[in-house]
């Protein structure tokens, strides 16, 4: 499988922690993810024996993935890599909801595809050759609404580009192809698919699932008046038992609260604590509660 340069390593930063990697038929990634990460658990998957005797530092399962289940369990890693995935296979959703499947609800998925749109395909299409008909082109609007009908929650793209001659840019733009974005000159995208929102993301990552889905339920019952005093009750107690933090319980208050407001001032009717206090204001610093408008 061809690799992309400059790499999909590009969207790893400093603040990525990833345990468990799964790099799917792209073997040139395998050393650079070890030197970033030298204590993850690394898993490769391919259909190509050689590459499954290079590397015995990675755990490797020789198989195609377009048409064998991976033999993992779901929500097990936290990234999954591998250039144009999509482009070879019978039908892109499923492999796409697929490999959302074995992401955890922290994880991503990192992958690229070949623009439709590059003047280098266009031209071949106006000479008449058509050899790359067996595989599957996409266009970047394409590329996102399938990403994100496969389960993803958000999508980042990082275009690599091959620039055009000028008069064949200029006569593409005269036949009516538009270059938003410069998507003319865009030979590749570079992917990167959450799981969940980023911002989501973090808050799932600091508390298991049972006592963020406790909290959950404390807050709505809470902002829908049900049991109201025993629940702003439960709120502290949880929030000490389980040394939740001023920013954390407000990040998670504007995640999931819809009427801030309602439920702020069922808080104060039965609670005095200071953190309440700081809650609000973390949450105002973000919310307008005059006009219920995002303030960043």
């Amino acid at each position: 499988m061809e690799d992309i340069k400059p790499s999909l390593t590009n969207f790893i930063s400093g603040e990525d922690f990833f345990q468990r990697i799964l790099v799917v038929e792209s073997a040139a990634y395998l050393e650079p993810l070890r030197e970033k990460f030298p204590t993850a658990e690394i898993f490769f998957v391919t259909a190509n024996e050689d590459d499954a005797e290079k590397f015995p530092d990675a755990k490797t399962f020789l198989l195609d993935y377009r048409e064998e289940r991976l033999p993992f369990d779901e929500e097990f890693f936290d990234a999954i890599i591998g250039d144009l995935t999509l482009e070879v296979v019978t039908n892109p959703q499923d492999i796409a909801a697929g490999f959302s499947t074995f992401l955890k609800q922290t994880g991503c998925w990192l992958t690229s595809f070949r623009n439709i749109r590059h003047w280098k395909i266009l031209e071949k299409l106006m000479r008449g050759a058509f050899g790359g008909i067996v595989s599957r082109l996409y266009t970047r609007t394409e590329f996102e609404r399938l990403l994100y009908a496969s389960f993803y929650k958000d999508v980042q793209l990082l275009p690599l580009k091959k620039k055009s001659p000028p008069e064949l840019l200029e006569r593409l733009i005269d036949c009516g192809f538009d270059n938003f974005d410069d998507d003319l000159q865009t030979e590749f995208w570079l992917v990167k698919a959450w799981r969940s929102m980023p911002e989501l993301a973090l808050l799932k990552s600091m508390f298991t699932p049972e006592i963020r889905a406790e909290l959950s339920r404390i807050l709505h019952r809470i902002e829908y008046d049900v049991a109201t005093a025993a629940g702003v009750k439960n709120f502290w107690e949880l929030f000490d038992a389980e040394n939740i933090f001023v920013d954390y319980a407000a990040a998670f208050i504007r995640s999931v609260v819809v009427h801030r407001e309602n439920f702020f001032a069922n808080m104060k009717k039965f609670s005095s604590r200071a953190e309440l206090d700081a809650i609000i204001d973390e949450c105002e610093s973000l919310y307008d509660f005059d006009t219920g408008n995002r303030l960043l």
